[in-house]
């Protein structure tokens, strides 16, 4: 099954560039942007998010936003510096893939099931070659636009999609029959890892750019598990504080 070691990552509002030769647009070098970062709800209660609709009387979450502006450093050049395992995300280049860009843009029923068909192997292969995983399951995609018509915008809260109690409930979820077989799969008993695979669809990326935070940098204090409550299920994800210190 795929899965990450925890990674913290936002998608950045709008940075102050610094302008370059090469383009006005995008910025090198260290840049600073505004985080939003978690602030707990004020009555001491656990935090939660609905994914769709709230019940009636209660607010879509219990928690709220502090901003901090924050140093966002560049890393092309220096990519082979970061691992999964050391920082939690990595940075790969000259990854082919023989679906067209454009599917990943249209709602057409095919172009759904062209990204099942044929983007979903390239994914798992590269998974599998990168993390030496045994078995690799891709339980859903995202694609996320900057357009107020999109289902789905850029999430510009600091966050991780997963804590290590969602990802065990995610192998009950997926692979029903390795949860409850003679040696099933748990974190307790073999290693599982949530991996997101981010990859730009209209490169340069000019707007909302991906963030990551070098795990070593966030202590665990910062990071409060997230009620995430669907309709049918509550699953969950985790809220991250501002600390001094974190590299971003």
């Amino acid at each position: 099954m795929s899965t990450t070691q925890t990674e913290t990552t936002t998608q950045t509002t709008a940075p102050t560039l610094t302008p370059h030769s090469h383009s006005p647009f995008i910025p090198y070098g260290p840049v600073t942007a505004t985080l939003n970062f978690y602030n707990p709800p004020p009555s001491g209660a656990k935090p939660y998010y609905y994914v769709e609709q709230p019940p009636p009387g209660e607010p879509q979450r219990n928690f709220s936003d502090t901003a901090h502006p924050t140093t966002i450093n560049d890393i092309r050049g220096r990519e082979d510096l970061f691992a999964l395992d050391t920082h939690a995300f990595a940075a790969l280049q000259n990854i082919p893939s023989k679906v067209p860009r454009h599917t990943f843009s249209s709602s057409d029923a095919n172009a759904e099931e062209a990204i099942k068909s044929h983007y979903y192997p390239e994914v798992e292969r590269l998974l599998l070659t990168q993390t030496g995983a045994k078995q690799v399951l891709i339980f859903d995609h995202t694609v996320r636009r900057a357009d107020p018509a999109a289902s789905r915008n850029p999430v510009t809260r600091v966050h991780i999609d997963q804590t290590a109690r969602s990802a065990a409930q995610r192998v009950e979820l997926h692979l029903p029959s390795a949860s409850t077989s003679s040696s099933p799969l748990k974190p307790e008993n073999q290693r599982v890892r949530i991996i997101n695979v981010w990859r730009p669809l209209s490169p340069p990326i000019t707007a909302y750019p991906l963030a990551f935070a070098s795990a070593p940098s966030v202590p665990d204090t910062a990071i409060a598990a997230v009620e995430h409550r669907y309709p049918t299920r509550t699953g969950e994800t985790a809220a991250v504080a501002w600390t001094e210190g974190q590299e971003w």
